[in-house]
């Protein structure tokens, strides 16, 4: 099941660096941390789902590859993500 819209743009406001930012680092591993738990649910209770799995594996190495970029780019906005995202 996707975000819904509400969601999306808490979600987006709590993670934007200025008024119209939707695709900085910050908000898209935010918005892919929150899908990522949706899909969890999901494949806790369809574990045959393997489609499913492959896109979670996915955007699982997605967030990872867009978190280690951000740490080599700037130190303090990554910390601050990780806090926010709890990992």
């Amino acid at each position: 099941m996707a975000l819904k819209l509400q969601e999306k743009e808490k979600l987006i406001k709590e993670a934007r660096l200025h008024e119209k930012d939707t695709g900085s680092a910050e908000v898209q591993i935010i918005l892919l941390t929150e899908a990522i738990n949706h899909l969890l649910s999901h494949l806790k209770k369809h574990k045959k789902d393997v489609h499913s799995r492959r896109g979670l594996l996915k955007m699982v190495s997605k967030r990872k590859k867009l978190l280690n970029y951000l740490q080599r780019k700037n130190e303090k906005r990554y910390k601050s993500i990780l806090k926010k995202v709890k990992l």
